[in-house]
């Protein structure tokens, strides 16, 4: 999730109108010829009408559908770069008028109108970014790589605009004379941080060298996500016998089949991988050589040679963000990025990773000794390795609790986990509604609507529930807004929540694991977020708060998925209808720290990666063919380098890293502390009730960014956090 602001819309990707391929050296000249271009056409242009360009396009206006809603049934990948065109041209005359504006600076000619610009390139960025991640083709992967530089260039060109920054410095120098409001005073304050963490303050020669960087830095992470992407789907395992797969279900075996078919091999088996180390099938299949197979298949992406070998991407990303660092006067990336989290310094999170890994790593050798335990019963001869970790704890949980995920499934039906999980539990917390609208149009036939009422009956919001993976879908799961609320734009949210649940066969039904489940749960606390916003300015809209608290909420609604009211509500048995068994309920509240060493620890492990990586200066940086060995050694001296644990995400598929939360992985965790300290209000306050919700609602999620995101908090809890209920959660108190 990114700031979702007009002015700086997710940097990225895409294809111009002309279908000019944009290099590093000719992007600056593609945005002085749309300036040109733009500035000679303003009159024009504010008939709405440019020229050279096609006169119908989706994204010229809003939509005219419900709420803004996209018009995806209209909208084709030929509209794509007609409208990123347009849209920097129009947010380029939009920003010379403010910069050139004779008349002193002031809130509203400058800062408001700013807020106000962009909204072309606005439009066509939250759909062409969203499909991108969600549903993805030649074209827009083709689209990504030429926007990407022309969309570092043009945001350079506004905000190492000298003149521009000095009006906007003008206003925030006199903002303690001015009468402006809170949520006001603060945007001038937010925008001149921007300007000044994004170059501004710099000399015209190191400008030059800022924008260099920036631009190699867009064509280079375009490229690392596309590869991941790619080989995501090239690498996916390929069972020639069905004897294979003994231990998965009929279903998993015949969507495997399914899999094969699409692929044209008729007669065989494929199981998609999906972007973590660890892959869910490993949990059930029997037949260890294909264990094997899987894990090492999937941690050797991007380092095993060939087309989508990221191993100089990654050593040249990591060398050119240290460097852009240090001109912008910081020691490292991972300082430069921090000084805008809650989190300010790199020795705060060190020193909270560092707390965390030890207690992490000791229970993890623990459980590894238990499960080494069960294969010496089971009459294994051989050491347990990362590949046996996810099949033995099934079995050592089944052996403590007396259930294992097989159980579980049939009570955990997609839909009904949706509808009578998740929108139950927020109509019991907040009051809301949920009516499928199956008259608006969707990008994929397995994608739903809702219309979200609030308590008063008064549309809040629109959903889009896209759950199932498939081959032009980036992996993980994820949230984004295809139209912020606003007071001032008077925009209401379309949210959307995806996830990667394998399809069954036609007819069959779509069972879920208790990961999938918590999951469903996480993301909808993100819906949440983004449409219970209630500010003026796109800029602090919903999700629009600092990277390492904006997991915060999303995993505090993680709690009502085993709250004994909710999940009694949702875990019918998907034939008979019949409840899940009290018995088997307790087992699952009773296993909630089992494996959380060895879950905690492959998380820290990644978090340490993400850190050790952006803590490095220029010249420490290692070459693409040292990439790996420093990767093992960084592991090593944070002292996660478990054999059987591998961490989450490895350096040359970590696209977190890579991508939006660049020294920023670490935030799961530092929010996780605010969440369990948010479970144990709510347990004191009692629990699941209209009270806590629309006291959770009104001082925390309706606030977006406009405040301290540290001041919404303790507004909520009443005071600072406490660490101990997460310790007490991941079972880390040594007790």
């Amino acid at each position: 999730m990114k700031k979702s602001t007009p002015l700086l819309v997710a940097m990225g990707l895409g294809l111009s109108a002309c279908g000019q391929t944009v290099t590093k050296n000719n992007a600056a000249d593609h945005v002085d010829l749309v300036k040109k271009t733009a500035l000679e056409s303003t009159d024009t242009m504010n008939k709405k009408v440019m020229p050279n360009y096609a006169s119908e396009n989706p994204f010229f206006a809003q939509s005219g559908l419900y709420m803004n809603y996209p018009a995806f049934d209209k909208i084709s990948n030929s509209h794509y770069g007609p409208a990123f065109e347009r849209g920097m041209a129009e947010q380029l005359v939009e920003v010379d008028k403010i910069a050139n504006n004779t008349e002193a600076a002031s809130f509203e000619n400058t800062i408001l109108v700013m807020e106000q610009s962009g909204q072309i390139l606005d439009r066509v960025s939250r759909v062409f970014y969203g499909l991108s991640s969600a549903h993805t083709n030649d074209d827009i992967k083709a689209l990504r790589s030429d926007v990407a530089p022309k969309l570092s260039a043009h945001y350079d060109a506004i905000l190492l605009n000298s003149a521009l920054f000095a009006r906007i410095k003008s206003i925030h120098d006199q903002l303690d004379t001015l009468t402006l409001n809170a949520e006001s005073a603060r945007l001038v304050k937010e925008t001149y941080k921007d300007f000044v963490g994004a170059g501004a303050q710099l000399s015209d020669k190191n400008k030059e060298t800022l924008k260099a960087f920036n631009l190699e830095l867009a064509t280079l992470t375009t490229q690392f996500s596309q590869n991941v992407l790619e080989e995501v789907n090239a690498k996916a395992i390929i069972v020639d016998d069905v004897k294979e797969l003994a231990g998965l279900s009929k279903t998993q075996i015949a969507s495997a089949a399914e899999a094969a078919k699409a692929r044209d091999l008729d007669g065989k088996y494929v199981l998609p991988l999906l972007n973590t180390s660890q892959q869910p099938s490993m949990s059930a299949l029997e037949n260890r050589k294909l264990r094997q197979r899987i894990l090492e298949t999937s941690m050797g992406r991007g380092s095993s040679g060939g087309d989508y070998d990221n191993r100089e991407l990654v050593s040249k990303v990591f060398k050119i963000r240290a460097q852009r660092a240090q001109l912008l006067g910081y020691d490292n990336h991972a300082a430069y990025q921090l000084v805008s989290q809650t989190a300010k310094t790199t020795d705060a999170v060190n020193a909270r990773l560092a707390t965390l890994a030890p207690p992490a790593v000791a229970n993890a050798k623990k459980e590894a000794a238990d499960l080494q335990a069960m294969v010496d019963q089971q009459g294994g001869d051989f050491k347990l390795a990362a590949w046996d970790w996810d099949f033995y704890s099934e079995k050592v949980r089944a052996e403590r609790y007396n259930f294992d995920e097989s159980q579980l499934k049939p009570y955990l039906e997609m839909e009904n986990v949706l509808v009578n999980g998740v929108f139950y539990a927020a109509e019991k917390v907040f009051g809301l509604t949920f009516k499928e609208r199956k008259d608006l149009p969707t990008y994929h036939p397995d994608v739903k609507v809702w219309e979200v009422f609030d308590a008063d009956g008064s549309t809040l919001a629109l959903f889009i529930q896209d759950f199932y993976a498939r081959e032009s879908k980036r992996g993980g799961a994820w949230m984004n807004a295809y139209v912020s609320q606003s007071k001032m734009m008077g925009t209401q949210p379309v949210v959307a929540n995806h996830l990667n649940v394998p399809k069954p066969p036609a007819g069959e039904p779509t069972l879920l694991t208790w990961d999938e489940v918590t999951t469903m749960f996480h993301e909808f606390g993100h819906a949440l977020h983004g449409m219970f916003s209630d500010v003026n300015y796109p800029s602090f809209s919903g999700t629009s708060v600092p990277r390492d608290f904006v997991e915060y909420p999303s995993q505090v609604n993680e709690m009502w998925a085993d709250w004994p009211e909710v999940l009694q509500n949702y875990a019918n048995h998907y034939k008979t209808g019949e409840a899940m068994p009290r018995e088997l309920l307790d087992k699952v509240l009773a296993s909630s720290k089992f494996n959380q060493g060895y879950g905690t620890t492959e998380y820290l492990a990644a978090s340490l990666l993400d850190q050790a990586w952006h803590q490095l200066s220029p010249e420490d940086v290692p070459s693409a063919e040292n990439v790996m060995a420093f990767e093992a050694d960084a592991l090593r001296k944070a002292g996660v380098n478990l054999s059987t644990v591998p961490p989450r995400y490895r350096t040359n598929y970590f696209s977190h890293i890579l991508g939006g939360y660049s020294a920023g992985y670490y935030s799961y965790v530092w929010s996780e502390v605010l969440d369990a300290d948010s479970v144990e209000w709510f347990k004191e306050n009692g629990g699941m009730t209209r009270a806590n919700g629309d006291h959770f609602r009104k001082t925390l999620l309706s606030r977006g960014g406009s405040e301290d995101a540290m001041t919404i908090f303790k507004n909520f809890r009443g005071a600072e956090p406490n660490i101990q209920p997460l310790l007490e959660r991941k079972g880390l108190t040594g007790k």
